[in-house]
């Protein structure tokens, strides 16, 4: 069952709750939230706090937009991998390659990841898959074979991790400096990369946005998710369904068209339209630039997205809801507070790791995003300013203060050098 989005666009001028139309004709409240959010909000303790006083403002966009265009593109290049260290890591693969395929002749390494989904920034390491057809494969000894082979070519750091959920070998090419993790038959993972630079490959925006909103996402300390944020993957994916879903559409859905790639991978049938050269003027309808659409992201994220009920589905172009998946609940230590659907494991959210605590983080700061679009007079700076943990207050003394003498005033603490 597919949720049908329901939201107001940019300039909505219908009937409006009396207290909503009170927020909409009063900028000066606005900016009065703006400032306090900015000087009082992410950098003190009421970090979560603003996102329970949240308002749906419904608004227009700021008039001077498209001016920001300029240095939020100069950001973005800054971030993409230079061709040269593409070079480097098509160079180290073919060379793994050929120390590989001596002890396994119809061996093949692939790069997955964001390293060749066209959405890793520059420096990033790489990840490597070892596609091999061997019957009754033993992963862990042939982890363990793999980093015997490496290790006798002077690679450097070679580990096996063979206890991993994942086994993996590691290793570093000192000639290169890259460092690189090999498992074993994670076709999946390839398969995936590949829609997603098939995505790539239609409209650049889609490219600039991600980076851009991946650059934010890590500036803001929301991008672990060992702490209970999101992963890049999952940023990826809301930029793709977000301009599925531009009005007219910036991209299409590949999954939902005519299939030209198939392939099966355990037991999921990967299929989508992959002829993505036919469809380089896809978007060319819509004129949005690439501040505006900054803009209208975090501005969707941070007062239209229907929480309570919506998935987000780049399998489909639109939305699911949580009672059609079953993920209205939590089950072990999956929780659905902000649900994203992984377009071939479709049983799997990639939100499902955000908790109760880090929910309210990740929209408030959606919400400083979106004010910052909206009202700051250098965004291209505000937006990316690093989030600064509050420091622990210091322990009190279980010794009292002296009591000062009568009429004599009580010392001035000092003041730390």
């Amino acid at each position: 069952m597919i949720y049908n989005e329901i939201s107001l666009p940019c300039g909505f001028s219908g009937s409006l709750s009396p207290w909503i139309c009170k927020y909409l004709n009063s900028s000066a409240s606005q900016i009065k939230l703006y400032n306090h959010h900015k000087t009082s909000g992410s950098q003190c303790n009421s970090r979560g706090l603003w996102a329970q006083q949240r308002m749906r403002n419904y608004r227009e966009c700021r008039s001077d937009i498209d001016r920001l265009s300029t240095p939020f593109l100069e950001i973005y290049e800054s971030l993409v991998p230079p061709e040269e260290e593409k070079a480097k890591q098509r160079h180290l693969i073919a060379s793994l390659e050929k120390l590989v395929v001596k002890e396994w002749p119809g061996a093949q390494l692939y790069l997955y990841g964001s390293c060749a989904n066209s959405f890793g920034v520059s420096k990033s390491d790489i990840d490597v898959c070892l596609a091999i057809e061997e019957p009754d494969i033993n992963k862990t000894e042939l982890i363990k074979k793999l980093a015997e082979i490496f290790e006798s070519d002077n690679l450097e750091n070679v580990k096996a991790l063979t206890r991993a959920r994942v086994p993996i070998v590691k290793l570093m090419d000192p000639e290169s400096g890259i460092s690189c993790d090999i498992c074993i038959n994670n076709v999946l993972a390839v398969v995936n990369t590949k829609l997603l630079r098939d995505y790539a490959q239609i409209d650049n925006r889609l490219r600039q946005l991600a980076f851009l909103v991946k650059h934010w996402a890590k500036s803001r300390g929301v991008n672990e998710t060992y702490r209970g944020t999101l992963s890049s993957y999952a940023y990826v994916l809301m930029c793709i369904h977000f301009l599925q879903r531009r009005r007219p559409a910036i991209l299409p859905c590949l999954q939902e068209m005519e299939p030209t790639y198939i392939v099966n991978v355990d037991d999921i049938q990967c299929a989508f339209f992959d002829k993505v050269e036919n469809l380089r003027d896809f978007g060319a309808g819509n004129k949005e630039s690439i501040a505006y659409l900054m803009w209208a992201f975090f501005d969707y994220w941070a007062h239209r997205h229907d929480y309570a009920n919506a998935v987000i589905s780049v399998r489909t172009g639109g939305f699911i809801s949580k009672r059609a998946k079953d993920w209205t609940r939590r089950i072990g230590n999956d929780r659905h507070l902000i649900c994203i659907e992984d377009p071939f494991e479709t049983s799997h959210d990639l939100g499902r790791i955000v908790d109760k605590f880090t929910i309210k983080t990740l929209r408030e700061e959606f919400e400083r995003a979106a004010d910052i679009m909206q009202y700051d007079p250098d965004p291209c700076v505000t937006l990316f300013e690093p989030y600064v943990p509050p420091s622990a207050p210091e322990p009190e003394s279980n010794t009292p203060a002296p009591e000062p003498e009568s009429n004599t005033p009580a010392p001035e603490p000092e003041s730390n050098p």
